[in-house]
């Protein structure tokens, strides 16, 4: 193989429409546009979603719902995740993504920690809001947990 032979492979590429370069391209004439009306004309066509001055369905349909772009959201884990932890470890937010536990969300206020499971590990675990029984089941097993 050389560099000198490599060409892209056989339909990737295409050659451009030479439009209004004689009758015999097929293209000539006008263009492909057909015969006058708007879609002729340049700078012809109408926008994206409209309908002919027909209310549009953008708008026929009702609007529901509400996102609130101020609204906290939490990195949920679950105690089970921390057995794959070594005894004596912190775990914060940042050890939790490194092993893929949790992934990075958008708005993200801190990692909740919730009581589902069972912890066999004693642990530090750095977080923004545990549940009642998450807090009082890494206490049992001698861990830490700890508001950040």
């Amino acid at each position: 193989m050389r560099i000198d032979t490599i060409q892209p492979a056989i339909g990737a590429t295409t050659t451009a429409k030479r439009l209004g370069r004689g009758i015999g391209s097929g293209l000539g004439k006008t263009s492909g546009k057909g015969h006058k009306g708007q879609w002729a004309r340049s700078g012809g066509g109408v926008r994206p979603g409209f309908e002919g001055g027909q209310m549009p369905l953008t708008r026929r349909v009702p609007k529901r719902g509400f996102n609130n772009n101020f609204k906290k959201v939490y990195s949920v884990v679950n105690l089970s995740a921390f057995n794959s932890f070594e005894a004596g470890s912190v775990i914060d937010k940042a050890a939790l993504l490194e092993k893929g536990l949790i992934k990075e969300v958008k708005n993200d206020v801190g990692l909740k920690v919730l009581g589902n499971g069972e912890l066999t590990v004693a642990v530090t675990v750095k977080a923004a809001k545990f549940s009642a029984t998450a807090k009082e089941a890494i206490e049992k097993v001698g861990g830490k947990a700890e508001i950040e």
